[in-house]
């Protein structure tokens, strides 16, 4: 599996970044695809997903309004993954990753480079 995310940046409370993520192949019984994100001193906590069986999305509590997840499914298992955020906070500063994860949002232990989103105040 290959993971590849970009589109972070620095930007201002208030603003927005686009994020995307290039995954070449599903990992066997993965319930979905999605972003997770680190903050430093913090674990690593699910942000946002979508299911492969019927692309329904699913978002973290501290999201819910400002992110929205979206997914372009190509030939040969690849796929492109998209987080759109809007309303930035400085508590949304982190390194995001995407990921592939089993029931749950547990992750399948699959990390590619993440992206750092720096939201200043």
């Amino acid at each position: 599996v290959q993971l590849q995310a970009s589109g972070g940046g620095l930007v201002q409370a208030g603003g927005s970044l686009r994020l995307s993520c290039t995954t070449s192949r599903r990992t066997f019984r993965a319930f979905g695809m999605g972003w997770f994100r680190q903050a430093p001193g913090k674990e690593r906590e699910f942000v946002a997903g979508v299911s492969w069986s019927n692309g329904s999305p699913g978002y973290a509590d501290s999201v819910k309004g400002r992110f929205t997840i979206s997914t372009i499914s190509r030939d040969n298992d690849k796929n492109t993954l998209f987080l759109q955020m809007n309303g930035l906070k400085p508590e949304d500063t982190a390194v995001y990753y995407c990921a592939e994860y089993y029931s749950g949002y547990e992750p399948t232990g699959f990390w590619g480079q993440g992206t750092q989103v720096t939201v200043s105040s």
